[in-house]
């Protein structure tokens, strides 16, 4: 059922207005930062030879995959054989494994380093100082796994761990069940449609949907938006609604611990 794979690159990366290491948040219920910080990468300066209206526009962030997304597998997964770097500076070192389905069309690899970034921050769990995190090789001990599988499989996975992720009648969110944080494939290709709409870069809903489901993971439960601008917790139901908050993919912002009030 198991077969291991080689490397390949990652592709989660920061998008323009999204938050990372924002000012002024609070420990339970946060204020919004005065000034996110951007994650856009600046673009080169233009050469002095090249006159300032031939320098290129910077493209337009992808805010989903074009293309049919395969609803279905084989229900077996690949696992990505790689020892990854320890992510984080102190505490107890828990090993993660990562896992694509079989037919999903996504390499392991891939995926692999996309959830290594998400989890390295800065803004991730790791943040805390009393918890680091390492992607392990299969046959290695390991305290969950991070799965990415086709919505059919994923609903199937999330059904039996207690959770229904259906919404009108279509397997549509991702879970956790023990020991797995579950990814639907149909949202790591297309997003959600409010994300869509607010022009927020796919990337950014990747990394928000592995942290929020590695935080059910490590005990952390959903949180409300604290206020209309201000950004949404990481452990809030942003795959569902905004309700007014800023899409945010991270748990720590300025180095602090940012949540919501208890759903």
């Amino acid at each position: 059922m198991l077969a291991a794979v080689g490397a390949a690159v990652t592709l989660v990366v920061g998008g323009g207005e999204w938050l990372r290491g924002a000012a002024g948040a609070e420990e339970v219920v946060a204020s919004a930062p005065s000034s996110p910080a951007s994650l856009v990468t600046p673009s080169p300066v233009a050469s002095s030879s090249v006159p300032p209206s031939a320098s290129p526009s910077p493209e337009p962030p992808v805010l989903r995959l074009p293309g049919p997304v395969p609803s279905a597998g084989r229900g077996s997964f690949e696992i990505d054989d790689r020892t990854g770097p320890v992510l984080g500076t102190a505490g107890r070192v828990r090993g993660y494994r990562v896992a694509v389905e079989v037919g999903s069309g996504v390499d392991p690899a891939e995926f692999a380093l996309a959830v290594q970034e998400a989890l390295t921050g800065p803004g991730s769990w790791v943040d805390s100082g009393r918890l680091r995190l390492r992607q392990v090789a299969e046959g290695a001990a390991y305290d969950f796994t991070v799965y990415l599988a086709t919505a059919r499989t994923a609903g199937r996975m999330c059904a039996a761990g207690g959770v229904d992720i259906r919404i009108g009648g279509r397997p549509y969110t991702s879970c956790r069940a023990p020991g797995k944080a579950i990814i639907n494939l149909e949202r790591w290709r297309l997003s959600v449609p409010h994300y869509v709409e607010a022009k927020v870069p796919l990337t950014v809903y990747r990394t928000y949907v592995i942290n929020h489901e590695v935080g059910h993971e490590l005990g952390h439960r959903h949180e409300r938006c604290p206020g209309k601008g201000k950004p949404a917790p990481v452990m809030m139901q942003q795959t569902l609604f905004l309700n007014g908050c800023v899409a945010n993919p991270w748990p720590y912002l300025d180095g602090r611990r940012y949540a919501g009030p208890s759903l």
